[in-house]
């Protein structure tokens, strides 16, 4: 069953977080940002529940345009438990997140994913997603 997280996941989303490469060290932080996801109406993060057990997450988050009438959907993050990939738990959420984002007026979605991430880019591919490596870069500077 795909549906918003709260509050009382904060240690299956913490341990899912872990195996996407973000260890988090501060449960009460990872409770907060949840609350503050599900408050912002421009923000949601689904997990998959099989009987209480978390086998995935996915957070969006809907943005503006500046250059351009309409909106984008951003796939902040999204993962899947090791113990339950391949079986169809990233389409479920992709396609909660997708509507999530469509309802609000998306006619665009980007997704970032890491270089050696090769199976997830198949699986973006899969669903639509245009490579735009070599096409666009992307800057970040870490504040503090």
């Amino acid at each position: 069953m795909i549906r918003p997280a709260t509050p009382t996941d904060t240690a299956a989303v913490n341990e899912l977080l872990q195996q996407l490469g973000y260890p988090q060290d501060d449960p009460g932080a990872t409770g907060a940002r949840i609350r503050a996801w599900a408050d912002d109406p421009a923000s949601a993060v689904y997990v998959a529940d099989a009987d209480g057990n978390l086998l995935g997450l996915v957070a969006v988050h809907v943005e503006p345009f500046f250059q351009l009438s309409g909106f984008s959907g951003r796939i902040v993050a999204l993962v899947v438990s090791d113990r339950a990939r391949r079986q169809g738990v990233a389409t479920q959420l992709m396609t909660a997140a997708e509507s999530f984002a469509i309802s609000r007026g998306c006619t665009r979605f980007e997704v970032t994913s890491a270089d050696h991430r090769t199976d997830a880019h198949e699986f973006y591919q899969r669903r639509g997603y245009l490579n735009q490596a070599g096409r666009s870069s992307r800057f970040i500077l870490v504040a503090g």
